[in-house]
């Protein structure tokens, strides 16, 4: 069986995936709650999954920075956490999210279409509320990704939703192929990833995430098969080559490979165990990526983190959280459709009360 389009087993008992209320439809990534399907059809719950599988990979990233541990190794001293940590989670879950933003961009404005008569203003308030949001948390986590996420929907996403699909796909694979060439990554690379999921969005591929696909090993085997010599390269030298070009490209490769790696997981026999870790993440991805912050600036001091070398204690704090999140949002989303975040933001993006079990 598929562990992309079957029935929720997270919704709340006896709730049906209506899209009555305002907000029904589906969001950007850090809110995913309803269906994902512009054509009003099942939810593609693989979304799901593979946002909660950035979550995890950008706890990793975030752990360092929100502590200030070591930024990068120095010479002459390896720690192999760090080293590891470079290699295959710096700069990887970032894309990630980024192209999952620019495919829900699409998905939502298509929802907001059928509910609102000036559904890219409604998009545009979402998008502000969001920057605020983000300009909060920078006091928690200077760097953060909401407040670049907003600026960077607001100036390209909204203006490019008016452009044929050839053409936001032609400016996304532009956008990308400059952003690697010319710069060390970061929010340089959002215009070009934001278009790439837009045109995703608009060729209707991500519906095809529930089926076998050929296509998708094809890609798993050739952005792996890329993203190795690159790899092989940066270890050499990882002080150096963790902030050039070809580390940019080999994010871009391996967070291919993760994606497409995790979609053909999902439809072998360990995929609906693996969903039900990964699901719950992705739905409150909002929640979970905010509450983190939370839990490492309340838990790094007695682990003694801040300022040091001590990747032991940071990756076993990210486990624990991770743990934590998964038993929390299973248990909120069997109550509710919506987490706590979620929910908030999705109150301002209409402007209105909506139920948190989306019942209306």
């Amino acid at each position: 069986m598929s562990a992309s389009r079957i029935p929720d087993p997270v919704a709340a008992p006896g709730e049906r995936a209506s899209t009555a209320e305002p907000g029904g439809s589906p969001e950007v990534p850090f809110d995913s709650p309803g269906r994902s399907d512009s054509s009003g059809g099942a939810r593609v719950r693989a979304l799901d999954a593979v946002r909660g599988l950035a979550v995890c990979g950008i706890l990793l990233v975030n752990i360092p920075q929100i502590t200030q541990m070591r930024n990068g190794p120095e010479p002459g001293v390896y720690v192999p956490a760090e080293h590891w940590l470079q290699l295959l989670v710096q700069q990887r879950f970032f894309p990630v999210f980024s192209f999952l933003f620019g495919l829900s961009f699409a998905i939502f404005l298509d929802g907001a279409a059928r509910r609102a008569s000036l559904p890219r203003v409604v998009l545009l308030r979402r998008m502000a509320a969001l920057g605020v949001l983000g300009a909060l948390h920078q006091f928690l986590q200077p760097g953060e990704a909401l407040l670049p996420y907003a600026i960077v929907g607001i100036v390209v996403l909204l203006p490019a939703s008016w452009l044929p699909r050839v053409l936001v796909l032609l400016a996304g694979v532009l956008g990308t192929v400059a952003a690697v060439s010319l710069t060390h990554g970061g929010t340089s690379l959002l215009p070009g990833l934001f278009l790439l999921g837009l045109a995703t969005a608009r060729y209707g591929v991500h519906n095809r995430f529930d089926r076998p696909n050929a296509t998708v090993a094809l890609v798993f085997v050739l952005s792996l098969a890329a993203a190795a010599p690159l790899l092989y390269w940066q270890s050499g030298d990882i002080v150096r080559n963790s902030y050039s070009h070809g580390a940019v490209a080999a994010g871009l490769l391996l967070a291919s490979a993760y994606v497409t790696g995790l979609l053909l997981l999902l439809r072998t026999r360990v995929g609906p165990a693996v969903s039900a870790l990964l699901e719950p993440l992705g739905r409150m991805a909002l929640t979970n990526y905010l509450t983190a912050t939370l839990l490492v600036v309340a838990l790094a001091p007695v682990l003694g983190l801040p300022h040091s070398l001590r990747f032991g204690p940071a990756l076993a704090l990210a486990a624990g959280i991770i743990g934590v999140q998964v038993l929390w949002s299973r248990w909120w989303l069997r109550r509710f459709r919506y987490g706590p975040f979620e929910w908030l933001w999705r109150c301002v993006t209409w402007w209105s009360p909506v139920s948190p079990r989306g019942t209306g």
